[in-house]
């Protein structure tokens, strides 16, 4: 497991429906998590937002998904797009606890807009009190999964 400090940063704002935008105004996860359920891989116990994780100045390669779905059409608007998900567990203080969550990745080569920076982890969890833009949080992640450079 590797362990890496990262900060809370502002993201797209569409996942969570937040960004004002028409076509998705529940957000992105919202209509994508019953597509991940009928994939069997359901998403409905997480918040319907991402936490976006600078972990700058690294970066991360990806090793191997926990799943990966290829074209998936999850809006009539949208094209299709690759998803992969990855464990990592999330705490945010020194004698805080880990909170089980994963990482979603929305693959850059398929999506239309909206594209991370290369430092940014973009974080499924339950719902998290007191997350604050500029929080800094402790991410543990699997060496097998994802590796931090």
């Amino acid at each position: 497991m590797q362990t890496v400090t990262g900060t809370v940063i502002e993201g797209h704002r569409v996942a969570s429906g937040l960004a004002g935008d028409p076509r998705f105004p529940d957000g992105t996860l919202a209509l994508q998590a019953p597509v991940f359920a009928g994939l069997g891989f359901p998403i409905d116990g997480y918040y319907g937002g991402t936490l976006n994780v600078s972990i700058a100045p690294h970066t991360y390669e990806v090793i191997r998904a926990i799943r990966t779905f290829r074209d998936v059409k999850w809006h009539p608007e949208t094209a299709t797009e690759d998803f992969s998900f990855f464990n990592c567990r999330v705490r945010t203080g020194d004698d805080a606890e880990y909170i089980d969550a994963l990482v979603y990745r929305p693959h850059p080569e398929t999506k239309p807009e909206h594209f991370q920076d290369p430092s940014v982890l973009e974080i499924i969890a339950p719902r998290m009190e007191g997350i604050a833009y500029g929080m800094k949080v402790g991410l543990e992640l699997p060496a097998e999964q994802l590796r931090v450079r």
